[in-house]
């Protein structure tokens, strides 16, 4: 018998990887969600910081919140998730704003209030969202760029427990949020409202995860539906749950179809029981690849906003992947209607459309009306499905200006409204507007002004119930004869351009698949890129669709400035041989680039969609 102990196996090296020292954390507006404290990165030294660069508009940003939610629960005393809010438009830069949506949406973790993208600048971050991963000694050790990086990051957070727990630099422990009180309000950010055939109203109670019925008046509370916990789940009223539930439909039966935003959702409200039960989506976010028609239980979604009867079916808003979709009561089936996933304005046939999450509609005669949020615009689908815009230019425009509709401007629209006279009023949801548009003049006027983010508005009789959400509650207007005048803003986003050199640009997508993963080319090429530009002059060479993710553009030196559309996708999946049925991740972002061309510009345009550009390192 041999009784001498073997040597241990010595523990695997760390990765090597790139390190760089992370920047501050400045933002003139402060922190929230820290107590009243201001932290800096030496605050948070000894535990794995990831940075999450978002903006309360981009739903894209919106989804990350949610998929980081696991990872800060999993990691609590390990990780400390700092959001750095990084506005595009102009409201988004009130403190306020920021505070409302770091409620309204869950936030559960510090929030630097950064009005002014000093932090956005000092990480050169391109896009929103942008996570970036800072070790417990205070190094930049990966950057990711868009969504789907969850898992990812959770890989690398492990090995940097491992790493630093051996070291002796990890420090274990409770992190600095510091929850705010919760307000006794009736309502809270309400997002949608329906007048209900009795006379009553139905809202949806957005951050309480519940559909509220009020009383005619809009106020006195008659009956609440959802247990008021996030959750997906049928039955009664007082079981069923909801995840931050939006727009709201009645259907031909009596019943209201409900979109369960965050759930990825269609629901149905059994008006006389309060029973609850699940007309389409599997609770499960949509990724390009998935299914874009089947029957409605087994095809996945993407943070259906809003909803509205048309032609027979129910049209959803798709505001995830800035798309239109629709759901067939008769066949119980889900298919695209328009919308190619690219985020953008662009008219024409439903397959050949672009829209950027769009978030509002409303069924007037032979059109539905579409608010499409990110581009400022009110839009348009006629009853062969084509798209056709009626205010708005693109992405970047935006302001409160009346008067004709190709110059009018709006900002950040969530709700559209069919008014009795064949004209709509639009809830010019970031200028806190109500505006009207009318198709016979072609005129854009406001209605009323002072409503705290309106999101949508429904006709009662004479008058207008608005859903002012940063208010959480419902304000009745008189229709009225004149509009209100008010002075004209015109505005650009804030972010600044990047000065490239006229002549050949080198476009590199900077993507590392994660540790234990590799690129899926099981089924040919792994990755895609896309590259437009607004003017479309502004590209002499380079456009279109191909797999390789970096590529040569040429840009037109006698055009001075646009911006560049690129969208990039990338599927990795684990290496594990033993592992028949390996677990594959899709990581994609859309960039939208603004540009300005110069002689000294740089001749190179890097985009970080995973890991770290060691060029710049």
């Amino acid at each position: 018998m041999n009784d001498a102990v073997p040597a241990p196996t010595p523990a695997p090296a760390p990765r090597k990887r790139a390190r760089v020292r992370a920047p501050e954390l400045i933002g003139k507006g402060g922190w929230l969600n820290t107590g009243g404290k201001d932290l800096t990165l030496a605050d948070l030294r000894g535990k794995c910081v990831v940075v999450d660069f978002w903006t309360f508009c981009c739903i894209n940003c919106l989804h990350v919140l949610d998929e980081l939610r696991e990872l800060e629960e999993k990691h609590r005393d390990t990780v400390v998730i700092i959001g750095v809010h990084s506005p595009k438009f102009v409201h988004e830069a009130e403190h306020q704003a920021v505070v409302d949506a770091v409620e309204r949406y869950g936030v559960e973790h510090p929030v630097l209030d950064d009005p002014e993208l000093a932090t956005w600048k000092q990480y050169a971050v391109r896009a929103w969202p942008t996570l970036v991963v800072i070790d417990p000694e205070g190094y930049v050790v990966a950057q990711h760029a868009g969504e789907g990086h969850a898992h990812a990051i959770e890989k690398l957070v492990e090995e940097l427990e491992a790493e630093h727990e051996a070291k002796g630099t990890l420090r274990r422990g409770d992190g600095p949020y510091v929850a705010p009180e919760p307000e006794p309000t009736t309502l809270r950010f309400p997002g949608k409202a329906l007048l209900l055939p009795s006379g009553n109203l139905l809202v949806s109670d957005t951050t309480r995860h519940q559909l509220v019925e009020l009383a005619a008046d809009g106020e006195s509370e008659v009956r609440r539906i959802g247990s008021g916990a996030r959750g997906f789940a049928d039955g009664t009223a007082e079981a069923a749950a909801f995840s931050e539930p939006q727009g709201l439909a009645l259907l031909e039966d009596g019943s209201v179809v409900v979109a369960d935003t965050v759930n990825h959702a269609l629901r149905r409200l059994d008006v006389a029981t309060g029973g609850v039960t699940t007309l389409a989506g599997t609770g499960r976010q949509w990724w390009q690849g998935s299914p874009t028609s089947g029957p409605a239980r087994e095809v996945d979604l993407s943070s259906p906003w809003d909803v509205a009867v048309f032609g027979g079916r129910v049209w959803m808003a798709m505001a995830g992947v800035h798309q239109l979709w629709t759901y067939d009561p008769a066949s119980e089936t889900v298919e695209v209607a328009a919308g190619t996933t690219n985020e953008g304005l662009v008219d024409g046939p439903g397959a050949e459309a672009w829209f950027a999450q769009p978030s509002g509609l409303a069924a007037a005669g032979e059109r539905l009306w579409l608010a499409d949020s990110e581009t400022s615009a009110l839009r348009w689908v006629d009853t062969e499905g084509a798209v056709h815009t009626a205010v708005g230019t693109g992405l970047f425009d935006f302001g409160h200006r009346d008067g004709a509709a190709e110059q009018a401007l709006l900002q950040h629209p969530l709700g559209v409204t069919a008014l009795p006279d064949g004209s709509v009023a639009v809830s010019d949801t970031y200028n806190h507007a109500l505006r009207r548009f009318d198709p016979a003049t072609g005129e854009v006027t406001t209605l009323a002004t002072d409503l705290r983010e309106p999101s949508d508005a429904v006709v009662v009789g004479e008058d207008i119930v608005v859903v002012e959400s940063a208010r959480h509650r419902l304000t009745r207007l008189r229709l009225p004869e004149e509009a209100v005048r008010v002075d004209a803003v015109a505005h650009r986003t804030r972010r600044a351009a990047t000065e490239v050199a006229p002549g050949a640009l080198r476009l590199d997508v900077i993507f590392q698949a994660p540790a234990g993963q590799k690129l899926d080319r099981r089924y040919g090429p792994s990755t895609r890129l896309l590259v437009s530009s607004t003017p479309p002059e502004l590209l002499l060479a380079g456009e279109g669709a191909g797999m390789d993710l970096a590529r040569t553009l040429e840009l037109d030196p006698s055009v001075p400035e646009g911006v560049l559309h690129v969208s990039a996708m990338a599927a990795s999946c684990d290496d594990d041989p033993a592992n028949e049925y390996p677990a594959c991740h899709v990581h994609q972002q859309d960039w939208g680039v603004p540009v300005r061309v110069t002689g000294d510009g740089a001749a190179r345009l890097p985009l970080v969609l995973a890991g770290m550009d060691t060029a710049e390192a």
